[in-house]
């Protein structure tokens, strides 16, 4: 089984990439799966906190953790590579590295200050839902609280950008391309060639005109309607901010990839001027 991975920030592109991708009859791509959650609880029943985890060898740990990725993909057999996406990736280089030593890891990125623009407008704009991103009232109080609990360091975005830093200044960060939403829309023939050439794969003509893919389902479960839906068209469509300005502010400069000075990653994002 031949794998790549799709990781990096929310509401930052990996769902229109993996819809881009699985354009190619070769590949396999969807939004988040939930493989990355099931590695992480197989992790935890062989840990030392279970009494027989004496009985279970490196060996066996690998076979079973790579059961979890044979069984869950076993319907795409016919498919040459696939792209799991999860943003837990970033934390798991290691892992992945040892289960997949050839494979990449695809990192979407974007400016926070717009991801929680982002993520705000689609709470205004589902007015009747009470979100299940939030835990509670107080948090769902107001644009102050909402994106004071999505920054937390586990949260929707906190937990991601920390992770996205731990893999972007990590020893296997050459294994890894960061993907700026906003390149990705502007120059959709272009990014999409990068990547290609990144992951080693013969090039392949993209319909950016007709993409399809939404878990419309899954949306609604978090009482989040649009929250996975990709546009038919690839286009940027710049617009103006609905988060306060100071708190648009706060966010703003919070970009650490632009300047990949210690870091081996690949980029496709903007540079620091």
């Amino acid at each position: 089984m031949k794998a790549h991975f799709i990781s990096g920030l929310p509401h930052s592109g990996s769902t229109l990439l993996a819809a881009l991708l699985r354009q190619n009859p070769r590949f396999h791509a969807t939004m988040t799966s939930p493989v990355g959650g099931l590695v992480e609880r197989m992790l935890e029943a062989m840990s030392e906190d279970n009494e027989f985890s004496a009985f279970i060898s490196p060996e066996q740990k690998r076979a079973l953790i790579m059961s979890i990725f044979s069984a869950y993909y076993h319907p795409q057999v016919e498919k040459e590579i696939i792209f799991d996406t999860n943003r837990l990736w970033c934390s798991k280089l290691p892992l992945i590295r040892e289960l997949f030593p050839e494979a990449k890891v695809i990192c979407c990125v974007r400016n926070v200050a717009w991801i929680m623009d982002s993520i705000e407008l689609l709470i205004r704009r589902n007015a009747f839902d009470v979100s299940r991103l939030f835990n509670n009232p107080a948090e769902r109080a107001t644009v102050y609280s909402r994106t004071e609990a999505l920054s937390q360091g586990t949260r929707l975005v906190g937990y991601a950008y920390n992770a996205l830093k731990e893999a972007f200044y990590s020893e296997q960060s050459a294994s890894i391309l960061l993907v700026d939403y906003e390149l990705l829309t502007i120059n959709p023939t272009k990014t999409m060639s990068l990547i290609y050439q990144f992951l080693g794969e013969e090039p392949f003509e993209h319909d950016f005109e007709n993409v399809q893919y939404q878990e419309p389902e899954f949306d609604n479960r978090l009482n989040t309607k649009g929250l996975h839906q990709v546009r038919q068209i690839v286009e940027f469509k710049p617009r103006q901010t609905v988060l306060p300005p100071d708190l648009f502010d706060r966010f703003d400069s919070l970009s650490f990839w632009i300047d990949s000075t210690n870091s081996r990653a690949s980029a496709i994002v903007a540079k620091a001027k």
